[in-house]
């Protein structure tokens, strides 16, 4: 055997190391595609979280813009706005209402008959004698110091009715009026005021809304001028009704629900016998009664003619709807 032949020398010598790199080689190639399996995971993982949020979002998005659309339509058709789509739905007993209106003033002005004829004035007449004239039946007795209070203060009014009007306080005292005041208003506050001496019916804006409006403006008109003096009453048949009336006057005067009640402000009222009374009681406190019916109303109380501010809201003959408003 050659020297330079040996049993050990028929394998390379590199040849020992081989089956060593094949499995590192192996190792490390499924490390890798382990790696990149998790990636993948983690991006599909990802991708699906921010999908959902996503939705998540958008459906946020819609809820919001569907509310916004909500509240941009009640602002559309809140106050002066829903005037005109109340106004198919509003009034009722209007003819009847104005007519009994009519007849109560009639019968209140009858009210103070003449004095009986005496025996003697009898045996004249029966003689034939000239009758005695009889005397003048007198007027309507005057009303207390707030119905000449307005005769006098024509300018004043006018000038806080244009205030209303053309210079509108949205954030004005408690008791100012802070809503827009339309010369439609202003006409018949300076009309119930002005020509009827704060004693009357002023025709319906079809709209309770808007009815409550013009009284808010004759509320602060008299608060303006009286003072903590003045008490206002408001009649109607119903607490849907009164409960529309004190939810107007928070809005139109800025009053809270500390000034309703029995010895606040504002008192509310769904019969006119408690009413009649509350109004002369205050009268004898030196306190001023305003009462205010509602268009609901189908009769009026003699016993209301009597205080010195009475502002009844008159249906509209011409306009017959439903009886009940609805108050948006």
């Amino acid at each position: 055997m050659p020297a330079d032949e040996s049993p050990y020398s028929s394998t390379p010598a590199g040849a020992a190391n081989t089956p060593l790199s094949s499995t590192t080689a192996a190792n490390a190639n499924s490390t890798e595609s382990k790696v990149q399996a998790d990636l993948a995971r983690m991006v599909r993982e990802a991708a699906s979280d921010l999908e959902r949020k996503k939705r998540s979002l958008e459906l946020e998005i819609e809820k919001l813009e569907r509310r916004r659309d909500r509240i941009n339509a009640e602002m559309k058709t809140s106050f002066a706005g829903a005037s005109q789509d109340l106004a198919v739905r509003v009034q009722s007993f209007k003819e009847y209402l104005v007519g009994s209106l009519q007849d109560l003033a009639t019968s209140a002005e009858q009210l103070q008959l003449a004095p009986a004829e005496t025996p003697s004035v009898r045996r004249n007449a029966a003689t034939q004698t000239p009758p005695l004239p009889e005397p003048e039946a007198p007027a309507q007795p005057p009303a207390p110091a707030a119905t000449s209070q307005y005769l006098r203060d024509t300018e004043r009014i006018q000038s806080l009715l244009d205030q209303y009007r053309l210079r509108p306080d949205y954030y004005g005292p408690v008791w100012q009026l802070r809503r827009t005041f339309e010369p439609i208003h202003a006409d018949r506050v300076a009309n119930w005021c002005l020509a009827q001496g704060g004693r009357g019916a002023v025709k319906t804006l079809n709209s309770r809304l808007q009815n409550v409006l013009v009284a808010s403006a004759a509320i602060s008109l008299l608060h303006t001028m009286h003072g903590d003096r003045l008490r206002v009453l408001v009649l109607a048949n119903s607490p849907e009704r009164l409960g529309d009336w004190r939810r107007g006057f928070q809005d139109c005067l800025g009053v809270s629900r500390g000034d309703f009640g029995t010895r606040s402000g504002i008192m509310l009222f769904e019969s006119s016998e408690p009413m009649a009374q509350r109004a002369e009681r205050l009268l004898e406190n030196n306190y001023l009664p305003l009462i205010i019916i509602d268009e609901s109303e189908g009769k009026i109380a003699l016993s209301i003619l009597q205080f010195p501010l009475w502002l009844a809201i008159a249906p509209d003959p011409a306009n017959p709807t439903s009886e009940y408003y609805e108050f948006a």
